[in-house]
């Protein structure tokens, strides 16, 4: 039986599992190719105590060894982690990693790397933890075009709005009670303020559509606006609010990450908790839905030792570069920029309690020939001003940039005393 001899470095949660979890005898039985664990690597020498393969802190011990076929980069960032897959592919070794920020910002010299070196990059983990939607797009809907994809892809943030939905608290309590339970880190920004979705929506963009789409294009809001009182209003008219990565192919290809009114009928209103899923439209296969655990150890381990299998096959017939790991078949493909999307709109305004307010407001939208689809008002909840009251607009479809600007007018109205809060609406159509 041929053996394929792997280096893990960087030991830490996702590392940790991979050691844990990885079942040679399992794969060995089902591929023909004994996985071996040859090194794993850690600056920190406590990740290493236990670990019965041979361990090193020396990260250039495992890239130099000749008798390693593949890489396993688990270090994360873009800084070191860049130079150990560089050289990892310069030396003609196979990389496996679950980087998705440091694909979404470098990924296209990342590939090309692995090209011009006739190896291969795996990285069915950067995107989802578990859920296989990198080998799905790139294998299983090779047949397909995609008109939109839709994804829940940050547990965090998922965990966080299921938890206001359902309890009623505040965005400050859940997360704080979220950072306590593990699911949110210290420093939650990456994930609360979407960066963390806006790099896997880059990855699936670029990957579904056939050309670099770049991080920089990623239209990025996080959930940190959304108040318990949206989520009450978001509810009476029918829906739930989900922070989603939306990919739609329109005059260009428009790659987004925002919080998102979706129909509470939709099945992705039902995802609830620190779960992600993706919801896949091929223009021959129709619409499919992968769903599962985004992140922690098991789950992303699965999805790393998964793509290792695939590696050791490529191995065990001579073919590295079998399914390569990015083809850039759409060379004048470009990004719709968010000034020119159209949706639908939620409008939460906060105005003086006094009669005209509506007609000062509806002028300004309806100069910028933006219609009012329902206008609701409520009593204002704590803690509003005495005299201040929220009211809600829905819009019908209209222009990203018009609507914008058209808010930018009416929060400089007199009447208007905070700024306006805008969640857009899809519809699934």
């Amino acid at each position: 039986m041929n053996q394929f001899n792997i280096g893990i470095i960087g030991a830490g949660i996702v590392g940790s599992g991979v050691v844990k979890n990885l079942d040679t005898d399992l794969v060995a039985e089902r591929i023909g190719v004994r996985l071996n664990l040859k090194w794993v690597c850690d600056k920190d020498e406590s990740r290493l105590k236990g670990i019965s393969a041979p361990v090193t802190r020396d990260a250039g011990q495992v890239l130099n060894d000749p008798d390693v076929h593949a890489i396993v980069e688990l270090v994360g960032g873009t800084g070191f982690a860049k130079q150990v897959i560089l050289d990892a592919l310069n030396r003609g070794k196979v990389v496996v990693t679950a980087n998705k920020a440091l694909l979404a910002h470098n990924g296209e010299e990342i590939f090309a790397a692995a090209a011009k070196n006739r190896t291969n990059i795996f990285y069915e983990a950067s995107v989802c933890g578990g859920i296989p939607i990198i080998k799905a797009i790139r294998e299983g809907f090779v047949a397909n075009n995609f008109p939109v994809i839709y994804g829940i892809v940050n547990g965090t943030c998922n965990y966080i709005l299921t938890r206001m939905t359902a309890e009623g608290k505040d965005f400050d309590e859940v997360l704080a009670e979220a950072q306590k339970l593990g699911y949110a880190e210290a420093d939650p920004s990456l994930d609360v303020d979407g960066g963390d979705s806006a790099h896997k929506a880059t990855i699936l963009a670029s990957l579904a559509h056939g050309f670099w789409t770049g991080f920089e294009n990623t239209y990025v809001e996080g959930i940190r606006h959304v108040s318990q009182f949206d989520i009450q209003i978001a509810r009476e008219l029918g829906y739930r609010i989900k922070l989603l990565a939306i990919i739609k192919e329109h005059n260009g290809v428009e790659v987004r990450v925002h919080p998102t009114l979706i129909p509470a009928g939709h099945v992705l209103a039902s995802v609830g908790g620190p779960f992600n899923a993706v919801a896949v439209r091929g223009d021959v296969v129709g619409d499919t839905m992968f769903y599962g655990r985004g992140a922690g150890a098991d789950a992303t381990s699965s999805a790393v030792i998964a793509d290792l299998a695939d590696a050791a096959l490529n191995f065990k017939f001579s073919s590295t570069q079998r399914v390569p790991s990015f083809v850039s078949h759409r060379l004048h493909g470009k990004v719709r920029a968010i000034d020119e999307v159209e949706s639908r709109y939620y409008l939460r305004l906060t105005v003086e309690d006094r009669s005209g307010v509506i007609a000062k407001i509806s002028k300004v939208l309806g100069e910028a020939d933006i219609s009012i689809a329902s206008v609701l008002q409520r009593e204002a909840p704590e803690p509003h001003a005495a005299g201040h009251v929220p009211l809600i607009m829905m819009l019908h479809t209209a222009r990203d940039k018009a609507v914008r600007d058209a808010v930018n007018e009416i929060d400089r109205l007199s009447v208007v005393k905070a700024k306006t809060v805008v969640i857009r609406v899809e519809s699934f159509e």
